[in-house]
């Protein structure tokens, strides 16, 4: 996402997005209403004063970077949105197998990996093409292609709004889930600045993910230059619409819209007996007696195909049907809300199973 910079702005109309507080400038779905008051942040320093500010205000806050996980309602954030815009990366330790770098929240994550590629640092490179800032890939777990930032991470660096401290949250107290974290549902917590330990290599990690392993030409496990993942991770996301283009309306979305279920086997033997005339769906080990199952073949075997419309020109992208798009630009966040929901009960009509949204909601629900 490109850096927009905006002057604090009070009594904002939601509705106009000629507006520089409209949300929908600042998010990739290019919706949403408007914020109360808009302010920008370039440091962890002001941060931490805008936030203090809005509670002085007894405003709430809503910390938004690069937009690309969250969806906001269009009557928008009746509060302080503090637009995150601190950028840089700086070794903090180093031997000879690692280095350990530590990332402003603000800096553009594509940027950060393009970087760690460049510079032989293994760990991040089947993470390329994600969009949104480095910030927010704690709050999420992100994760693509097998690997997750909780693999790299080693700290967060966090100003905690309970306390009004500034403090560092480590790794093993992160919480870290499927994509989740103890940041994705609270508010407590601001990210600052975030600690990946990365391996010295010009080798990619191992790679896991069997539709990569295809596109290089390796078998599971194999290790490859990291200029070549991070080029067929580029082209496999770009194929799916999940790299950001501006001509492009299949990547005006927020990615990936509901996260894959993770059923226990007794759930998942239930689904296998209501989809027996479907085929075995597909599906994944997960820790302990659990099973991932992709939601993709649920919504694609409950009815709905690439590129299905729903109102106001939203539809599931051409392209992956995980992904939900603002296709005309022109759409209300109710109507993408409405087809996230048909979808939703849709699938849970047909398999009795519950997708969940991936992205934050924000003055909206489905």
């Amino acid at each position: 996402m490109s850096d927009v910079y905006a002057e604090p702005t009070t009594g904002a109309d939601p509705t106009d997005p000629t507006d520089p507080a409209n949300l929908a400038r600042y998010t990739t779905l290019r919706l949403g209403g408007a914020a109360r008051r808009l302010e920008t942040a370039t440091s962890a320093e002001e941060i931490v004063h805008k936030v203090q500010e809005a509670e002085r205000r007894d405003q709430p806050v809503l910390i938004l970077a690069g937009g690309s996980n969250v969806v906001i309602g269009d009557q928008g954030f009746p509060g302080t949105v503090v637009l995150v815009r601190s950028r840089g990366l700086r070794v903090v330790a180093e031997d000879a197998e690692t280095v350990t770098v530590r990332v402003e929240a603000g800096e553009p994550w594509d940027e950060l990996v393009a970087a760690t590629v460049a510079n032989g640092w293994s760990g991040l490179e089947c993470l390329s093409g994600i969009p949104g800032s480095a910030g927010a890939t704690p709050i999420q777990n992100v994760g693509a292609y097998g690997q997750e930032v909780a693999e790299t991470i080693t700290g967060v660096q966090v100003y905690d709004r309970t306390d009004g401290s500034v403090g560092r949250i480590d790794a093993a107290d992160c919480g870290f889930a499927y994509r989740g974290s103890i940041f994705k549902y609270s508010d407590r917590w601001v990210v600052l600045s975030v600690d990946f330990r990365l391996t010295r290599s010009p080798l990619s990690g191992p790679v896991r993910y069997a539709e990569l392993a295809r596109a290089l030409g390796v078998e599971v496990g194999d290790q490859v230059p990291l200029a070549d993942a991070r080029a067929t991770v580029l082209r496999l996301r770009a194929g799916k619409g999940m790299v950001l283009d501006a001509a492009d309306p299949d990547t005006w979305s927020v990615g990936s819209f509901f996260t894959n279920p993770v059923l226990e086997r007794e759930a998942y033997e239930l689904l296998r007996e209501r989809a027996a005339d479907l085929g075995e769906p597909p599906s994944w080990p997960g820790a302990g007696d659990v099973v991932k199952v992709s939601a993709a073949w649920l919504i694609e075997k409950a009815g709905f195909a690439r590129g299905h419309s729903g109102p106001e020109g939203v539809a599931i992208s051409s392209k992956h049907t995980l992904a939900l798009t603002n296709r005309g630009g022109t759409a209300s966040t109710a109507a993408l809300v409405a087809l996230a929901r048909e979808i939703r009960d849709a699938v849970h009509d047909r398999f009795g199973v519950t997708l969940h949204p991936e992205p934050v909601l924000i003055s909206c629900t489905i």
